[in-house]
């Protein structure tokens, strides 16, 4: 009997040595966290916020911190919409993403969002670390991420996408560009990336091969003088990467689709910003697109000169996104359920 409980009690401790050197755990119910291993990230810490109804940031992001984390030794948190009633992802929850205060301690923050009315509380950690002068590489959706319908006093009623005070709202004064159309048509005209010359070299692009996703180019008009277009976005006739560009006035001029920014908030220290109308899970398929987030994760964070040549964005597990559209998101979900598993 003292034998065997010798042995238990050896296999525990081995367990838990074993379970500690893991470059992962979770964090509960507020979301999840890869807590990253050796590589040039290690010791940096990325929040990763998903938080939209059409595009499947809540699986699109998760597998970007896990190649983060996993390949190149970032720390990396991942929050979600979680509905109180049962504590399940939902998307259509958009007035809770708890675990924001994860911010206070991030040096970079990945958003995928869409016209989110979160509480001032969980919103002060977001205007904090904005205000800090602290990186954003914003997604997709993320030029409308709030949108103010029953807290109009609240003193973050501002970043409204359509907001009169601060024009545009977050995404036009701190990304560069809110809401305005679909330019190429939603749905039947994808998009090929293509790299802007005078800045090819740029080490967000390096090795970055074809860029191309399913979802269409967005309307990009109010763009200020200090953004940097890395990529143009020129729209294709189809829903594949081989169909042509589309004729007319679509790709004269072409719109931007990644592009980078400074922006003073009311600290006056500036943040580094890296947005991209591309982002949705499926466009996450194209290794081009992956291999440019996570050079912009390490541009981000101060780490432009560790940018490998051809950084490695290979997916950590399985990774087979649903295809965008509003109510075609995964029921029943919880932030455990993206945990890695040893």
């Amino acid at each position: 009997m003292q034998l065997t409980m010798k042995l238990i009690g050896r296999a525990a401790v081995l367990g838990l040595l074993l379970s500690s050197a893991l470059p992962w755990r979770g964090r509960g119910a507020d979301g999840v966290v890869y807590e990253g291993g050796k590589g040039p990230g290690s010791g940096r810490h990325i929040v990763f916020v998903s938080g939209d109804e059409e595009y499947r940031s809540e699986e699109g992001l998760p597998m970007l911190a896990k190649i983060l984390a996993v390949r190149h030794g970032f720390k990396c948190t991942v929050l979600f919409p979680i509905n109180p009633a049962d504590g399940t992802i939902d998307p259509l929850t958009l007035t809770n993403i708890p675990g924001l205060d994860a911010l206070d301690s991030a040096d970079a923050c990945v958003i995928g969002l869409r016209f989110r009315e979160l509480p001032d509380s969980q919103m002060k950690h977001f205007a904090d670390y904005l205000n800090a002068g602290k990186p954003i590489i914003a997604l997709r959706t993320s030029t409308h991420a709030f949108k103010y319908e029953q807290n109009k006093q609240s003193p973050y009623a501002r970043y409204d996408w359509h907001s009169k005070d601060w024009p545009g709202g977050f995404g036009q004064q701190v990304l560069g560009e809110t809401w305005v159309n679909h330019h190429g048509n939603h749905g039947k005209e994808s998009t090929r990336g293509v790299m802007n010359e005078p800045l090819k070299d740029h080490p967000i692009l390096r090795g970055v091969g074809d860029v191309w996703g399913p979802t269409d180019v967005y309307t990009v008009t109010h763009l200020p003088a200090d953004a940097r277009v890395l990529v143009w976005g020129q729209v294709l006739s189809g829903m594949k990467p081989s169909d042509p560009p589309v004729e007319g006035d679509k790709n004269h001029p072409m719109m931007p689709v990644v592009w980078l920014r400074d922006y003073r908030g009311e600290t006056g220290k500036a943040s580094r910003i890296c947005t991209t109308t591309m982002g949705a899970a499926v466009d996450l398929q194209n290794e081009g697109l992956r291999r440019l987030l996570v050079n912009a994760c390490y541009w981000a964070t101060g780490l432009e000169k560790q940018i490998p040549a051809k950084a490695n964005v290979a997916y950590v597990g399985d990774y087979q996104p649903e295809w965008f559209g509003f109510g075609k998101f995964r029921k029943g979900m919880k932030p455990a359920d993206y945990e890695l598993k040893p």
